[in-house]
Formats: C-alpha cells, structure tokens, sequence
C-alpha cells in the first residue's frame, strides 16, 4: 500500500508552484508601487486644496494637478514649498 508517485511528478508540482508564486510576486510589487503613488497624490490634493482654502485668503493658491498633488505627496512639507517658490520666482 505504498504511493508509487513518480519523481517527475512530484518535481513538476514543485516547480509549478514555485513559478506561481513568482508570478504573483511580479505583479504584486508593481501594484504596491501604484498605490503608494495613489495613495501620495490624494494626500497631496487634499494638502494642497486645504492651503487654497486658507491662503485664498490672502492670496496664496496652487493648481491642483497630479504633477503638484504627486510632488506634495511625495516630498510633503519640502515639495509644497519648492512649489511655491517656483510659482512666485518663475511664474
């Protein structure tokens, strides 16, 4: 009552499931790099829709685009004020 599984059998399962996790592992990275990206532009539109709502006030807006909702997202405090200052040195 032995199991007479052939080696080449057992082989093939493994390298199958080896190979499938591979695959999903290359399209997980990719997806975890897009939500990130995601996830930093809508916190940077909000960032930048609360500094025109306050600076609105006095003056201050920004655009609000996916290049300046990315760059605040991305780089926070640094990015909203390389955006400000290349608005009002260049612009």
């Amino acid at each position: 009552m032995g199991l007479n599984i052939p080696f080449d059998i057992i082989l093939a399962y493994a390298l199958g499931l080896i190979l499938l996790y591979l695959i999903g592992w290359l399209l997980l990275v990719p997806l975890k790099f897009l939500l990130r990206f995601l996830i930093n532009g809508i916190i940077g539109g909000v960032v930048l829709w609360i500094l025109n709502l306050a600076g609105g006030l006095i003056g201050v807006t920004i655009a609000i685009n996916p290049v300046t909702a990315l760059t605040v997202g991305m780089l926070g405090i640094p990015g909203l004020l390389l955006i400000l200052l290349l608005q009002f040195f260049i612009l």
